[in-house]
């Protein structure tokens, strides 16, 4: 068992966006990203439920292409097979989790 600081798991890289699989399963993902200030991931779709967890500076997320601010402590969720992006206002450190389980 170890404790450790979610903001710690990845550090900024000027002009990039840096993740780390946490865990990774057939069931699922935890991955942690940091996205330095203008970086991002354009509109895509994924096959499976996810969650973001902003866990330092602050994201714009677009759904359905509405968008709304998302601040240190705050997250949404992101439903399968629905249009999604993100981008950096500033930089930024997210938690996604993305669940891949059978109903």
């Amino acid at each position: 068992m170890e404790i450790r600081k979610l903001e710690a798991l990845t550090e900024y890289q000027i002009d990039s966006v840096v993740s780390k699989t946490i865990i990774g399963k057939k069931t699922g993902t935890i991955t942690m990203f940091a996205f330095d200030k203008g970086q991002g991931l354009s509109e895509h779709t994924a096959p499976f439920d996810a969650m973001v967890y902003i866990a330092d500076g602050e994201a714009r997320v677009t759904l359905e292409g509405n968008e709304m601010d998302i601040k240190k402590g705050e997250f949404v969720i992101l439903p399968a097979n629905i249009p999604h992006a993100l981008f950096a206002k500033e930089k930024f450190k997210m938690m996604l989790i993305m669940v891949k389980g059978v109903e």
